[in-house]
This record gives C-alpha cells, sequence and structure tokens, in this order.
C-alpha cells in the first residue's frame, strides 16, 4: 500500500510506463465543490485541459490490457460537463481512450413492487428548486486503451432469483450469479456527522470501487492507482480484496491522514471478525 502525497501531475511521471493494470478514481468534477486544497471553479475549457493532462499520463503507466473506471457526477445546473469530459478523453484526432462500458451509480431509485405499492431506497441530497428534480446518479465510465479488454462480468454477480433460469441458460455454466449489468444501486451509509464520518465533500462508497476491482478481473494480480485518492475508499477496496499493490496520491495532507486512518480502521475490524483458531 503506497500512499502518496503531493499533485498528480507531478508523481505520475515518476511512475514506470506499462506499470499499472487497473485505475479507479474520481477527479474534482469542476461544479464549485468546497475542496481543502483545490479551486474547483475553473473554466470549462481549462478544466478539460488540465483533465487530458492527467488522463495522457493515466494512459502512458497503464498496461494495454487496463480498464480505468472514472467515476463524475453533475449538477442539474451544469449537465454536460460528464459528457464533455468524456468526449475530450475519447474524440478527436487523437483520443486517448476507448469508452467499453458506461455504469451509472444510482444513489436513490423509487420502484413499483409487486402489488403496485411504490418505494424509496437510498439517500440524496434534496434540491430545492421548481426547474430540476433531484439529482440521484453519477457515471462511472469504463476506458480502456483498445475496447477489447476481456472482463470478469460475474466476479461481481447477483444470484439468480428463479434458480431454474441456471440450468434453463447455457450461458450461465451451472453458476447461481448473472451479470450485473450496468446500473448500480450503492446507497451512502446513513452518518450522524457529516464532518466526523464523511469529511470529503465528494467520496465514493467503498462498494463503488469494489465493484470496478471485481469486474476488471485479475485482483490478486492487479496494480492499481488511484491519482485523486481522497479519503482513501479505492484503497479501502483494495485492501479489503487483497489486490497484489496499491498506490494512491493525494494533493491534500489531511485527507491522506484520514485515509490512512479509515485503512486502520478497516483493518482492524477485518481483524476482529476473523474466527479464533
Amino acid at each position: 500500500m503506497n500512499l502518496i502525497h503531493g499533485d498528480c501531475l507531478e508523481i505520475l511521471p515518476g511512475l514506470d510506463a506499462a506499470s499499472i493494470d487497473l485505475v479507479v478514481t474520481s477527479p474534482p468534477y469542476n461544479l464549485g465543490i468546497s475542496y481543502q486544497s483545490f479551486r474547483d471553479t475553473a473554466p470549462r475549457a481549462e478544466y478539460l485541459a488540465w483533465c487530458r493532462r492527467w488522463a495522457a499520463e493515466l494512459r502512458r503507466v497503464m498496461t494495454d490490457d487496463a480498464s480505468f473506471f472514472l467515476n463524475v457526477g453533475s449538477a442539474p445546473a451544469n449537465p454536460l460537463m460528464p459528457h464533455q469530459l468524456i468526449l475530450e478523453l475519447t474524440d478527436g484526432e487523437n483520443p486517448l481512450f476507448t469508452l467499453q462500458n458506461t455504469f451509472h451509480w444510482i444513489k436513490s431509485i423509487t420502484i413499483r413492487t409487486p402489488d403496485s405499492r411504490q418505494t424509496s431506497a437510498g439517500h440524496f441530497k434534496p434540491i430545492n428548486s421548481k426547474r430540476f428534480v433531484n439529482d440521484c446518479h453519477e457515471f462511472v465510465f469504463h476506458l480502456t486503451k483498445t475496447g477489447n479488454v476481456e472482463l470478469d462480468r460475474r466476479a461481481a454477480g447477483v444470484p439468480y432469483v428463479h434458480k431454474s433460469n441456471i440450468a434453463r441458460w447455457g450461458h450461465t455454466g451451472g453458476a447461481d450469479l448473472r451479470c450485473r449489468g450496468n446500473t448500480w444501486f450503492i446507497p451512502y451509509d446513513t452518518i450522524v456527522s457529516r464532518d466526523k464520518e464523511r469529511p470529503h465533500p465528494a467520496t465514493f462508497p467503498v462498494e463503488l470501487a469494489e465493484l470496478c476491482v471485481l469486474i476488471h478481473g485479475k485482483v490478486r494480480e492487479s496494480r492499481m492507482l488511484d491519482p485523486f485518492l481522497g479519503i482513501g475508499s479505492a484503497a479501502i477496496a483494495a485492501q479489503k480484496l487483497g489486490v497484489a499493490h496499491f498506490t494512491g496520491i493525494e494533493l491534500d495532507a489531511h485527507y491522506l491522514d484520514i485515509a490512512r486512518e479509515r485503512l486502520e480502521a478497516a483493518q482492524r475490524r477485518r481483524d476482529e471478525e476473523l474466527p479464533l483458531e
């Protein structure tokens, strides 16, 4: 576990080419979020150019069959940002990546039950507006160099509700797991104090990073990177799943300290759960 304090644009050039198998990260969204050490209000063209700079370094350090999972959110008043960013990285004369999959991180959802009741699950930040509805999802773009990277689709799979389908469909291979698909319902844990339990203004759940790691596959052989570590959700996922090597880069020393504390706390919880021999 290698956690580095610094600017990723200064740290990434020091990493070896083709030394990373998996990137899972969430950069600043340029939506005016209040970080401690970063100005999140750059002009759009300046922001996109900055993103292309660090993304080019990511491409250099990634192997040819590496996966890059990029979590990006938007704001109702600024809905084009994720799409502009992904076009910056995948379109034009010199695209850096191919967009292989688009996942939707669903934070809250309302569904109709079989008995025709409507029920809601999850959490969202309410919006007081006469123009916009509550924003309950973010994107996770799966980028690769070629668009042809094979994945372990069922590593993050879900059991069949109707077990007869296991034998009915040949693609199951007799396993009670089906591909989860590209909509991931991952609610935030309920918290009492945001300052103490979620001190970073734009972090993603550990489970989201876990799904990325599992779907890419080759978990215990992977060399994983998060160039915008924040308070360490990707690092905790890597530690929990037994990723071979993890590198995290974080500009803010305070967030990095919290990431280290969270890693230690997560490891203590796992140690306490181990059965006595």
